[in-house]
């Protein structure tokens, strides 16, 4: 008997058109705050070698629209 468990195909979650307009609107508000927070870290820590802005926003997008759509 084979084990299929480990190589099961995986479900990719397709993201609508609503998902996108939400997520690209939540990315847009979040850049002048990430901008910010990351400008008080490279003075804060002396570096930069950091995220930078628009990474923390799309991380700050792509963590917040899963949980509109999940209520």
């Amino acid at each position: 008997m084979s084990d299929f468990t480990s190589n099961a195909p995986r479900h990719r979650s397709r993201r609508g058109t609503e998902f996108l307009l939400y997520f690209s609107l939540i990315f847009i508000l979040a850049i002048p705050f990430a901008t910010v927070f990351w400008l008080l870290d490279v003075f804060q820590k002396q570096t930069l070698f950091l995220h930078g802005p628009l990474a923390r926003a799309w991380a700050e997008a792509d963590r917040i629209t899963p949980i509109l759509f999940s209520a």
